[in-house]
C-alpha cells in the first residue's frame, strides 16, 4: 500500500538515508528542510515520479509557514499516514550559569516549538489515517541529565512530553508515537552511538503491522 510519509530534517544524514529507505518501498515522499538546494539535491537523488514527492523549503519554527506546508501535502495527497521528525541541533559545553538566553533560547525553537507547530498541523490527518505513526529521535540523557547540557536536554525533554502526550490523544485512531533514544548518531560508524541505519531499522520496525500496539514507548538504542 503507498502511504504518505513526512520527513523533517530530510537532507541530513538520518534524514535522507530514511527518505531513501522508505521511498525504496514504495511511499509517497513530503520532504521538509530548511534548504531548498539540499532538498532539490535530494529529490534528484530519489528521482521518483511527480505524483509521490512533495519538497519544502520550511522553517520549521515559523508555524504559519507549518500551517501552509500542511495544506499543501493534503492537497497533493489528500492524507499523511506518518510523521518521521528529524530536525535536530545542539548546543552544549556550558553549564547553566554559563549558558546564553539565546543558546536556551535556539533549543526550545529547534526542538520544542518546531514539535508544537508540526503537531498543531498534522495531527488532524494522522487522525484520519487510520493507524499512522509519528516517530522522534532523542538522547538517551533525558531521564538522566549530563553536565553542561542543560538547554538541549531541557528541550529534549520537552519534545519527549510533547510526542507522550499525542500518543495518548492520538491512540483512539490507532496512531502510534514512539521516541527512539540514541546515545548519538553516529554518522561515521565510529562505534560511538546508533548508526543511521540502525536507527532506520528501527523506524521500520515501528511502521510495521508488528509494530501496532506500540505507542508512547521509549525505544532504546543504545
Amino acid at each position: 500500500m503507498i502511504r504518505t510519509i513526512v520527513i523533517t530534517g530530510a537532507t541530513g544524514a538520518l534524514g535522507s538515508l530514511t527518505a531513501k529507505t522508505f521511498a525504496a518501498r514504495g511511499h509517497s515522499l513530503a520532504l521538509l528542510a530548511r534548504d531548498s538546494n539540499q532538498l532539490d539535491s535530494l529529490a534528484r537523488e530519489l528521482n521518483l515520479p511527480g505524483e509521490r514527492l512533495f519538497t519544502a523549503a520550511v522553517d520549521l519554527r515559523d508555524g504559519a509557514a507549518v500551517h501552509s506546508a500542511g495544506e499543501a501535502v493534503l492537497a497533493r495527497f489528500g492524507g499523511v499516514y506518518g510523521l518521521i521528525h528529524l530536525v535536530g541541533g545542539w548546543t552544549g559545553g556550558k553549564t547553566i550559569p554559563e549558558t546564553s538566553v539565546d543558546d536556551f533560547t535556539s533549543m526550545l525553537d529547534q526542538h520544542v516549538w518546531t514539535t508544537f507547530h508540526l503537531f498543531q498541523s498534522f495531527m488532524p490527518l494522522l487522525a484520519k489515517s487510520g493507524g499512522g505513526r509519528v516517530i522522534t529521535v532523542s538522547p538517551s540523557t533525558v531521564s538522566n541529565p549530563i553536565p553542561k547540557r542543560g538547554a538541549y536536554t531541557a528541550a529534549k525533554a520537552a519534545q519527549e512530553t510533547l510526542m507522550l502526550t499525542l500518543a495518548a490523544e492520538l491512540k483512539d485512531s490507532n496512531v502510534t508515537a514512539n521516541i527512539i533514544q540514541v546515545k548519538a548518531i553516529d554518522v561515521e560508524n565510529k562505534g560511538a552511538g546508533a548508526t543511521p541505519e540502525e536507527i532506520v531499522a528501527a523506524m521500520l520496525y515501528l511502521f510495521s503491522e508488528e509494530a501496532s500496539k506500540i505507542t508512547g514507548a521509549k525505544i532504546p538504542l543504545y
